[in-house]
């Protein structure tokens, strides 16, 4: 780059990462990644013959259970055993439970499949952090230790997204929300069903495997709805993630300390977009790709830049967690019923959780613990019987402030999301105050990027709604067309090469 501080590193440059894309010329995934040809072939072959067997239900859900395995060892067969474990385990505690009429029984049935689910996850996620991490408290208090080796696992692709999926089926069961029998092929498929296994959205069992118990109709199939959520997931992802990311977030994150201020400010603000347009742009697809073989899954974001609190950002941005969050742990913690004190407590517990599902380090630890913060800090304000406060909640200007101040909320808490090191999320946040100059760099494609990224989700529904209208309207080889142009443009304009999508890591 030019201009602003001094030795500062070229936007090409990819960085050392943790928790987030490599560089897209040497990518160590072999899975079939959504926006590649391979995917592409993969699906339309799953289509086929997935609609080809709806009259035999039967075949067509261990049809759809065998794609999904497949897609799967595609990623690393070696975790294959892990994802049936996991779905067996669910699947018997679940079975169980409709059967045993004691509600000891029940209890210990269902506590049971939580520890082991969960326990599942420990082992392979959080092992070598809670061992390290146990060394570090002992040294700060005086005490050498340290073990003969580290506990070093691989982390299976989706492994925190399929153990929820467990855990959901389980509790869900338990709970009585689930009115049809659990047999083993539904619940082995509700787990793997490919288009959300290792990234989400996070399915309710509830919601799931209703649709399971019969035949999908192609009567019912959306098909504009499901091009539209493809087309713009992969334009997401390719258009402005990824090139959000190798010309902006990557260098700026790689040398904040050799940058001014507000190349770093945009560096955050990239981020969040890459972020979004990442993640959203994966379960476009996961979406539109559940909706042609005709089963629907819930939607994961609604414009969450535009919440006007950090609550409301939370019922916007991946809903499937957020919800899940709340059903599943704020809720049985004592949710808001335990008075003032005890919600506030049991909204940081669920924030930190929610953070350390995200990945095994302090950086998470940390973005939740922000989030916990901002929440317990809103639900004081938002219950204040201060007249003034209440006068400023009510005023017609106050929604733009109340939206630029969650948004700048959200953006410190991408610093540490992002960073590799606390050390390296405060280096981001002292570089702002650097002289703020910006280099040639700062094209205007990159500046398009980032306003599409950060701007492109308030654009009203009534206008996505109307242009899927049109296509609506078009023949179906002029639809087939359009989305095939539509997908040659992304090529095209794409860089080269396809990043894994970020939260594959969670």
């Amino acid at each position: 780059m030019t201009g602003g501080a001094a030795g500062r590193t070229g936007p090409h440059r990819p960085p050392p990462k943790r928790n987030c894309e490599r560089s897209l010329a040497r990518l160590p995934w072999r899975g079939l990644l959504f926006p590649t040809a391979d995917y592409a072939l993969f699906f339309l072959a799953a289509f086929a013959v997935a609609w080809g067997l709806r009259s035999r239900l039967g075949a067509h859900k261990l049809f759809l259970l065998g794609a999904s395995y497949a897609f799967y060892a595609h990623w690393d067969w070696r975790f294959l055993p892990l994802l049936l474990g996991v779905s067996l385990v669910a699947f018997g505690v679940a079975w169980a439970l409709q059967r045993a009429a004691s509600p000891g029984a029940r209890k210990a049935l269902l506590s049971t499949g939580i520890v082991v689910s969960l326990g599942t996850l420990a082992v392979f996620k959080y092992a070598t952090f809670a061992v390290t991490s146990l060394v570090n408290v002992l040294a700060a208090a005086g005490v050498s230790w340290t073990p003969s080796r580290l506990p070093e696992y691989a982390l299976p692709v989706g492994v925190s997204f399929f153990v929820f999926h467990g855990v959901s089926l389980m509790m869900d069961v338990h709970r009585g929300k689930v009115t049809v029998p659990v047999r083993a092929l539904d619940a082995l498929l509700y787990v793997a069903f490919f288009p959300q296994l290792v990234a989400g959205p996070i399915l309710r069992a509830s919601s799931f495997l209703p649709q399971l118990a019969r035949p999908p109709e192609p009567v019912h199939l959306e098909v504009s709805r499901a091009v539209e959520l493809v087309v713009l997931g992969l334009a997401k992802k390719v258009l402005v993630a990824n090139y959000l990311a190798t010309r902006l977030v990557d260098p700026i994150f790689e040398a904040p300390l050799g940058h001014s201020g507000l190349e770093v400010l945009l560096g955050i603000y990239g981020y969040a977009a890459q972020i979004y347009c990442d993640f959203s742009g994966y379960t476009d697809v996961a979406i539109g790709s559940a909706l042609l073989l005709g089963y629907r899954f819930p939607e994961n974001f609604d414009a969450p830049y535009t919440a006007t609190s950090l609550q409301d950002f939370w019922r916007r941005w991946h809903i499937s967690l957020s919800s899940w969050l709340r059903d599943y742990l704020f809720i049985p913690l004592g949710g808001s019923r335990g008075g003032r004190a005890r919600t506030l407590a049991n909204l940081a517990v669920t924030m930190v959780l929610g953070g350390l599902w995200h990945g095994a380090a302090w950086t998470f630890v940390i973005w939740g613990a922000l989030h916990g913060a901002g929440l317990a800090v809103h639900r004081l304000w938002s219950g204040s019987a201060s007249p003034a406060i209440q006068r400023l909640r009510a005023a017609p200007g106050w929604r733009l402030p109340a939206q630029l101040l969650t948004f700048h909320f959200v953006c410190l808490g991408w610093v540490f999301f992002r960073a590799t090191s606390l050390a390296h999320g405060l280096d981001v946040l002292a570089a702002l105050a650097h002289p703020w100059s910006v280099g040639t760099w700062l094209t205007p494609a990159l500046l398009l990027a980032l306003a599409v990224g950060l701007l492109g989700q308030a654009v009203p529904g009534t206008v996505r709604g109307a242009a899927r209208a049109v296509l609506e309207r078009l023949p179906v080889a002029v639809q087939g067309v359009a989305f095939a142009l539509a997908v040659l443009v992304i090529e095209v304009l794409g860089p080269s090469g396809v990043a894994p999508f970020i939260y594959f890591q969670f």
